[in-house]
């Protein structure tokens, strides 16, 4: 039973196209990397007929100033209200007043029942800038080095990959740049995910049953 279960987690892995997530970079199977920028929301149907007209052309010259790929990433989630419920029962339970009391248990009643009836959507936005490093440089960092002089240079092929990865990442971050100054003309701002937030997100992709389950701070 064991066997199997290693066999389906290993079967499991093998959807999951990441090799690894490394100082904010995701690094892909095929050696391909990818930055990804969280953006905000903006409230277009509150704009005027001028200035909706004015985002749209901005957003436009951003798109077709690009020589690069980019993709735009929606999620969707229902919010979860059961932390901020457990953070009212506490209230409740230290609450002294009577009449306070009253008005959390009705207030505690109303959120129920209006979360049950009605469907409360969060929505994140992100923009994934990929970057595809050349044949050779792919190569050196998979440790090409390695190959041709053998185990004695591990420290100098592992030394090559690091360069090769601050080389590589250096690139993607301009094209970070890029895409942060044309969106930041229609008015929307952006900020790279971390490494742990990129954990994070991909965890919630792959994995979304768990969302089901309220979040614990320590």
């Amino acid at each position: 039973m064991a066997e199997t279960a290693n066999n389906k987690g290993k079967v499991a892995q093998d959807f999951v196209p990441i090799e690894e997530i490394r100082d904010g970079i995701v690094v892909l199977k095929d050696s391909t990397m990818c930055l990804i920028l969280m953006a905000s929301s903006l409230n277009f149907a509150l704009k005027s007929g001028d200035e909706q007209q004015a985002i749209i052309f901005q957003f436009q010259n951003f798109l077709n100033s690009l020589d690069f790929t980019v993709q735009f990433h929606i999620e969707s989630r229902r919010l979860d209200i059961r932390p901020y419920l457990a953070t009212l029962e506490e209230r409740l339970a230290k609450q002294t007043n009577d009449l306070i009391k009253i008005q959390i248990k009705e207030y505690i009643g109303f959120i129920k029942n209006f979360t049950e009836s009605t469907s409360i959507m969060t929505k994140n936005f992100f923009v994934v800038i990929p970057y595809t490093p050349p044949l050779l440089s792919a190569a050196q960092g998979r440790g090409l080095l390695k190959g041709l002089f053998g185990k004695k240079d591990a420290a100098a092929d592992a030394a090559l990959q690091k360069q090769t990865f601050e080389e590589n990442r250096s690139q993607i971050e301009q094209r970070a740049s890029v895409v942060e100054q044309g969106l930041s003309r229609t008015g929307v701002r952006t900020i790279p995910l971390g490494t742990e937030e990129l954990v994070e997100l991909y965890y919630k992709i792959f994995n979304p049953g768990e969302l089901e389950k309220p979040i614990v701070n320590q």
